[in-house]
C-alpha cells in the first residue's frame, strides 16, 4: 500500500518534490476534464493522480504516507501543496447548452486558464521581478542625471570663477 500513490503518478518512491510536481503537471494536463469531455476514465484518473499530489506534493502528508500514519482527517485539514486555498466547492450542475455537450460543438480546453493555475505563483514573481528591474534602471537613470547636472554646475562654477578671476587681473 506504501507505493499505490507513487505509482499513481508514476514516480518511484525516492523521487525528488520537482519530479513528482513534474509528474503531476503532466498528467493532469493529459487526464484534466476539460480536455476529456465526457470521459468518466479520465475524470477518475485526474481525480487520482490529484489526490496522490496533493499527499505527495506536501512534505508532511508525504512523511505520514511513507509511514504509514496518514489519516483522512490529516488529509481534510491540509492544504493544497502550492501554498493556494483549496478551490471553492464547484456549482450546482446546469442543463446542458451547445457548448457544454461533447461532441462537434464542444468547448475547447482553457490552456490559458489551466497554465494561470498551475503556474500563477510563477508568473507573480516574475512580473515582481520585473518592476523592481525597472524601478532600479529609472533609479540609476536618476543618479546618473544627478551626476551630469552636478558636472554641468561644477563646470559653470569654475568657468565663472576663471572669468572673475580673469576681470580682477585685467583691472
Amino acid at each position: 500500500a506504501r507505493h499505490d500513490l507513487y505509482e499513481v503518478l508514476g514516480v518511484p518512491a525516492t523521487a525528488t518534490a520537482a519530479q513528482i510536481k513534474t509528474a503531476y503537471y503532466e498528467q493532469s494536463f493529459r487526464y484534466h476534464p476539460d480536455r476529456n469531455a465526457g470521459s468518466a476514465a479520465a475524470a477518475a484518473r485526474f481525480a487520482a493522480v490529484s489526490e496522490a499530489y496533493r499527499v505527495l506534493g506536501s512534505a508532511t502528508l508525504r512523511r505520514k504516507y511513507d509511514r504509514g500514519l496518514l489519516s483522512a482527517e490529516d488529509l481534510r485539514s491540509a492544504p493544497q501543496p502550492s501554498g493556494r486555498q483549496p478551490a471553492p466547492s464547484p456549482p450546482p450542475p446546469r442543463a446542458p447548452t451547445a457548448a457544454s455537450r461533447p461532441g462537434p460543438f464542444s468547448a475547447p480546453f482553457d490552456f490559458d486558464a489551466f497554465y494561470r493555475a498551475h503556474y500563477g505563483e510563477q508568473l507573480e514573481r516574475e512580473r515582481v521581478l520585473r518592476e523592481r528591474r525597472k524601478q532600479l534602471r529609472l533609479y540609476r537613470e536618476e543618479v546618473a542625471a544627478q551626476g551630469r547636472f552636478r558636472l554641468l554646475s561644477d563646470l559653470s562654477v569654475g568657468l565663472l570663477f576663471l572669468l572673475g578671476i580673469a576681470l580682477l587681473y585685467g583691472l
